[in-house]
């Protein structure tokens, strides 16, 4: 049970979003530091883009994909999840969640060092558990694994996330917006939630107004399920004659580079602004109807006034004071 021998090491982490690996940045890094060859590999959901989102770390090894929807599924699928970690011939496991599944398959698996968080069934099924103090169901999961780090006392050696840059991403997106003036600022228009999105007449609003200012460039940034709404916004711009780059659905590993050449972020709660923060770009965050994140000095939480809710009481007057405190702090 030496946690100080470097070993083949595996993390479960199977939190579905882009944000969620970035939340876990901290944990990846001091688990690999006690790993062979200073890498482990990672078992998380395709929506991650983990293997786009961390290709460049030197952290990270392979990244396996966790089905839970078919392949995965199931009582067959855990015997299949057992057989996937078997062949990589790991000698530790750590699981960051909570569910019994992936003690299971790991244990099926043979893997000797099980280590994750304790408490009913899965007492049985990891032999290095934590027992976490009792904590409400909604607890973070940054609170979380940072709790059950302290408990073994690994170190952690990042305060907040810390995203790696690909060179080959970085040097794509210098030449792909080489006619766009520097700064750049970045406005994040995706939403994973409806009722988190701003909406593409405020974004236009708050373009107009970023455009008057001469503030920088400005480039529209989303995925692909943001086309629909970032043509609306770009036929809204065009109409003022106002132009603003087309960032949408670029691969992943660009977009973390865009992000790291900005002067800004400022838009919606999502992996993108959680990716901006992880590249040190400050990172104006509206929280309209999520609670505000507080694990990363770089992201400035905008929230309604005092006694209003919901995503359209943030004014587009609030935003540019906040932008404009930032920018000159900067």
């Amino acid at each position: 049970m030496n946690l100080s021998q470097p070993v083949s090491t595996l993390v479960v982490q199977p939190l579905p979003g882009i944000g969620d690996m970035v939340w876990h940045l901290p944990h990846l890094h001091a688990i690999a530091a006690t790993a062979r060859d200073g890498r482990v590999d990672v078992l998380t959901k395709p929506r991650s883009q983990a293997d786009r989102l961390l290709g460049a770390d030197p952290a990270i090894g392979r990244i396996l994909w966790l089905d839970r929807s078919t392949q995965h599924r199931g009582l067959q699928g855990v015997l299949r999840l057992a057989a996937l970690l078997r062949q990589g011939g790991y000698q530790r496991v750590w699981v960051l969640h909570g569910s019994a599944r992936y003690a299971l398959a790991a244990w099926l698996a043979g893997i000797p060092l099980r280590i994750g968080y304790g408490g009913g069934q899965r007492l049985r099924l990891l032999n290095m558990p934590v027992r976490l103090p009792p904590a409400p169901p909604a607890t973070h999961p940054i609170v979380r694994a940072n709790a059950l780090l302290d408990a073994l006392q690994i170190a952690r050696a990042e305060p907040e996330p810390r995203l790696s840059i690909d060179p080959a991403a970085a040097h794509a997106i210098a030449q792909r917006f080489a006619a766009w003036p520097r700064p750049w600022i970045a406005l994040g228009i995706g939403s994973s939630e409806p009722w988190k999105q701003w909406g593409a007449a405020r974004f236009a609003e708050l373009a107009v107004a970023l455009h008057a200012r001469r503030a920088g460039s400005l480039f529209i940034v989303g995925g692909p399920a943001e086309r629909p709404l970032a043509d609306a916004l770009f036929a809204q711009l065009g109409a003022t004659g106002i132009m603003a780059a087309d960032a949408v659905a670029l691969p992943l590993e660009q977009t973390v580079a865009l992000l790291a050449a900005c002067r800004a972020y400022l838009g919606n709660d999502t992996g993108v602004l959680n990716v901006a923060a992880a590249v040190a770009v400050p990172a104006l965050g509206l929280f309209g109807a999520s609670p505000p994140l507080t694990h990363s000095r770089w992201i400035h939480a905008l929230q309604p006034p005092a006694g209003q809710q919901g995503m359209a009481a943030i004014s587009v007057a609030h935003v540019l004071a906040a932008f404009t405190r930032l920018d000159e702090s900067g």
